[in-house]
């Protein structure tokens, strides 16, 4: 079990969460900008970290 690559998953899954909920807000105009540019940042950090994490984590069987 490599955790490296389990928690770069879970990071990749939140940021995309968070990426889905800035763009609903945006299209919707639910919620102020302020608070979605701050969940649009944060999920694109997550997002990125998480595709790093697994990009980078080598295979140990």
């Amino acid at each position: 079990m490599n955790v490296k690559r389990i928690f770069g998953t879970v990071l990749t899954v939140l940021g995309v969460i968070g990426l889905i909920y800035a763009g609903y807000g945006f299209v919707k105009h639910s919620i102020q900008s302020r608070e979605l540019v701050v969940a649009g940042i944060i999920g694109l950090i997550f997002f990125v970290s998480g595709i790093g994490l697994v990009k980078n984590t080598k295979d140990e069987s």
